[in-house]
């Protein structure tokens, strides 16, 4: 499972040019799953979004996570993170979990969230077509992977 963590001032996401989702301070949160990826994966990632402290202090230092902060999470599911392109110019997607494994882990991935966060997330919707918007502040972007835990 992989995810791309951004700080955000702002973000939102359409679907048929309608809001699905809108946050002001927090997460936006895209989500890879792979066809390897299980329940530990998901509970691994889970805590370690949730724990990352990438928010600044009042001494300017980034020491607080998004629970210290009390900011909010969006989630998109995003197949593209496990492209491969090593062959030719049109990119892979041999690794991503097809849906019928892919959209129960990633439901799976919005309760877990909330429960460990301790409120509601606002998300995508899985397979759609959407567009995202954000302020990404800092620029603050972290790259986790389960399966290389560091």
């Amino acid at each position: 499972m992989r995810a791309i963590i951004q700080r955000v001032s702002s973000a939102s996401v359409q679907i048929e040019g309608k809001i699905k989702g809108q946050i002001q301070t927090g997460l936006l949160v895209l989500l890879g799953i792979e066809n390897e990826d299980t329940i530990k994966d998901m509970e691994w990632l889970v805590k370690k979004i949730i724990q990352l402290r990438i928010f600044s202090d009042e001494e300017g230092k980034m020491n607080l996570s998004i629970q210290d902060i009390n900011g909010d999470i969006l989630l998109i599911s995003q197949f593209t993170l496990f492209a491969s392109t090593k062959k030719g110019n049109r990119p892979s997607f041999i690794r991503s979990a097809k849906p019928e494994i892919a959209n129960p882990l990633y439901e799976q991935f919005i309760i877990e969230t909330e429960k460990v966060l301790g409120k509601k997330i606002q998300t995508g919707i899985f397979g759609a077509d959407m567009q995202v918007a954000l302020v990404n502040d800092g620029p603050v972007t972290i790259h986790i992977d389960s399966k290389q835990p560091e």
